[in-house]
């Protein structure tokens, strides 16, 4: 088991496995489900929870993990950081927040409410879309501050894009407030999302 549970490729391979049995378990379990609307709403939430989980999870880590923990890192071993680990993570990071977002239009869309939500529920009653649309907006600047300002930063800061040491240093405080103003945005989005879907 140990072995199995080494390799992250079994695990993930695992994982998706039993995630299929479950849900044929469910399926047949119920009497099956109607390949639907509704059934395709589900399925696309389930990608769009499952990349929202790695994209907070990832800006949690490097907010409450990383930046934190780099002035406490030895000088000769920071490198093992800034050229494998930091990169690694960044790439997860950036298309994580890509997916959630496109999935998320996608769930808006199958449900009618994608118009709605964007123009923040106003002339349509406000309530659900207006909670779901404030969730949507916070979501797409995160995305572009990920995308448009913290990537780009961060390539100058890990020296993945040559530039001068004053450039390099003010990329990666550019690129540190910007991640947390994703961390202070991601608990307001991740309230509003959950409510338009709880309280409504």
């Amino acid at each position: 088991m140990g072995n199995f549970l080494s390799s992250l490729n079994k695990t993930v391979h695992a994982s998706v496995a039993l995630a299929i049995v479950l849900f044929l378990f469910l399926f047949f379990g119920n009497g099956g489900f109607d390949f639907d609307l509704i059934f395709w709403s589900w399925l696309f939430r389930f990608f769009h929870v499952a990349a929202g989980i790695m994209w907070i999870g990832l800006l949690w880590y490097f907010n409450f993990v990383q930046i934190p923990s780099m002035p406490k890192i030895p000088d000769e071993q920071k490198p093992a950081i800034g050229k494998v680990i930091a990169p690694s993570a960044l790439f997860w990071f950036r298309w994580a927040a890509l997916a959630t977002i496109i999935t998320g239009l996608i769930v808006a869309y199958l449900n009618g409410y994608v118009h709605q939500a964007l123009i923040l529920g106003i002339g349509s009653g406000g309530g659900k879309y207006t909670a779901i649309g404030i969730g949507m907006w916070l979501g797409l600047i995160m995305a572009f501050n990920v995308w448009f300002i913290i990537w780009p930063n961060q390539k100058k800061a890990l020296g993945i894009v040559e530039c001068e040491a004053e450039q390099k240093l003010k990329s990666a405080k550019t690129a540190m407030i910007f991640s947390r103003t994703n961390t202070l945005l991601s608990l307001p989005m991740l309230l509003t999302m959950v409510a338009a879907q709880n309280l409504y």
